[in-house]
């Protein structure tokens, strides 16, 4: 977030921490929207040490540490990110009508070492770059027209609320 502020992205801009309801008490949470002049920028924020080996084709990645001693599988973080992009689209309409940019962020003492088959408009980044990567995708796109950028506005302040709500949060957990 502080990020995104820096670089000049107005904060009533940025949401952090959304809980977009999926069904009846089930929800979806994503780390981080912002809403810029070239489309929907949706971060999942990921916390991993060891070495990080993933395919963008393959719903488990491999976290290695200890130098090939342990080994552990996690969830795909380009398609937990592409389903949060899909539960947004769900919400409103407005959401189809501009292009969405998917970006995950690893910090923490890791490193990436072989992630193939990136799809397009997704990104795969450390936190110490992904400044450039955010330069970069305003730099390349054109600029958008929001139809209605107050409904856009009005769903993710919408889904922060529920992100407050301590019983959405549990849910989620469980």
């Amino acid at each position: 977030v502080l990020k995104l502020l820096k670089y000049g992205i107005p904060a009533q801009r940025i949401f952090h921490d959304l809980y977009i309801e999926k069904y009846k008490g089930h929800f979806s949470q994503i780390d981080l929207v912002a809403i810029t002049e070239v489309g929907i920028m949706v971060f999942e924020v990921k916390d991993y040490s060891g070495w990080l080996f993933g395919n963008g084709n393959q719903s488990q990645w491999t976290q290695v540490l200890g130098y090939g001693q342990q080994k552990y599988g996690f969830y795909n973080p380009i398609m937990q990110n592409n389903q949060h992009i899909s539960e947004l689209r769900k919400q409103n309409f407005q959401f189809y009508q501009v292009p969405t940019y998917s970006i995950v962020v690893f910090y923490g003492n890791c490193e990436l070492k072989e992630i193939d088959f990136i799809p397009n408009g997704t990104f795969i980044v450390k936190s110490k770059s992904v400044l450039e990567v955010i330069k970069t995708i305003l730099r390349v796109n054109k600029p958008v027209y929001y139809s209605n950028e107050n409904e856009i506005v009005r769903v993710l302040k919408e889904a922060v609320i529920n992100g407050v709500m301590r019983e959405n949060q549990i849910q989620h957990i469980e």
